[in-house]
């Protein structure tokens, strides 16, 4: 679907089994921030989620000396599972911010398609590497997690490490919201918990209390030391990736699937917190027979641009389970 549902917005479902009804679409360009990977149709989310991350951008280049955000995946127009790179960003509360600031000019369709995962840790992948890491990006990060509507942040293992050794007083405070996940070296993933009022909206259980800075963080880098190389005797079988099934999601999915599209992009863009005219209700019933995940996914008028989808980063190690 390249549209989202012409329905109120809710977030149906867990971050990792969902959908999003009345979907709205960050502007792809803004004061302080530029989406990139157009191609994907990647931009859509709550209201809530799109107004935090324009907050972000618009703090972050005022305070924190970082000249904009690149944003990367939010949710496709209707949300649901994703063919390539996430298990998450189902419900529009997820949104993938990159680890390089926007650069000074407007970036073209093509320069947006190509930005680099440019990683900020050593090759050893334990550590950060002190020719790219700079006080800007744990300024943004601990921006990002000091807003009381984020349920959490994840950064690689080696970014935690570096903020647990490094951020002092107050700052500290929101260690424990910032969660070690494999995969996010070149980028940052904003989760938000379940806006007020959201009946379907499954939210994930709190963070520890604790700053996660010991014995866990430990574990997580043990399990990225290089280890000895050992042939298998026998011959590994690779297991088949297992898509999610229409019928796996909240019955109020088949609805939204099924809705009326809005007008066209413009109309359903966020501005000035006004959401898009929807009217139609989200109405709850079961599927009547089990359909493709990819279904859901945003593929089927968007073949004006045909990226190479087969090279997009996939996560070790899931979000929804941290």
């Amino acid at each position: 679907m390249v549209l989202p549902s012409l329905q109120r917005t809710a977030p149906l479902g867990f971050y990792a089994k969902g959908c999003l009804a009345g979907g709205v679409a960050i502007p792809v360009d803004g004061p302080a921030w530029q989406v990139i990977h157009l191609s994907r149709n990647r931009r859509w989310g709550t209201p809530e989620m799109i107004a935090l991350i324009e907050r972000l951008a618009r703090e972050a280049k005022a305070k924190d000396g970082w000249n904009g955000l690149l944003v990367g995946d939010i949710s496709q127009p209707r949300g649901g599972p994703m063919l390539t790179g996430h298990a998450s960003h189902q419900i529009g509360l997820d949104a993938d911010i990159w680890l390089t600031p926007m650069p000074a000019h407007n970036m073209g369709y093509q320069e947006r398609e190509v930005v680099p995962e440019a990683s900020v840790l050593k090759k050893d992948m334990l550590h950060v590497d002190a020719r790219k890491w700079t006080k800007a990006h744990a300024r943004l990060i601990v921006r990002a997690a000091s807003y009381p509507e984020v349920e959490r942040v994840f950064v690689h293992p080696g970014i935690k490490k570096k903020l647990c050794d490094t951020l002092e007083g107050s700052d500290r405070s929101v260690l424990n919201k910032i969660r070690p996940i494999y995969g996010h070296h070149y980028h940052f993933h904003i989760r938000m918990k379940c806006p007020p009022g959201s009946a379907g909206c499954e939210d994930q259980v709190d963070p520890p209390a604790d700053s996660g800075c010991g014995k866990p963080l430990t574990q997580w880098l043990d399990k990225v030391r290089p280890r000895p190389v050992v042939k298998p005797t026998k011959p590994v079988k690779v297991a088949k990736p297992k898509h999610l099934m229409l019928s796996a999601l909240p019955d109020a999915c088949v609805a939204v699937l099924k809705a009326p599209a809005v007008a066209n992009m413009a109309a359903a863009e966020f501005s000035n917190g006004i959401e898009t005219n929807a009217e139609i209700p989200v109405t709850a019933y079961a599927a009547e027979q089990p359909a493709q995940a990819s279904l859901i996914a945003a593929s089927d008028d968007f073949s004006l641009f045909v990226p190479d989808l087969r090279n997009i980063p996939e996560p070790e190690m899931r979000p929804a389970a941290q």
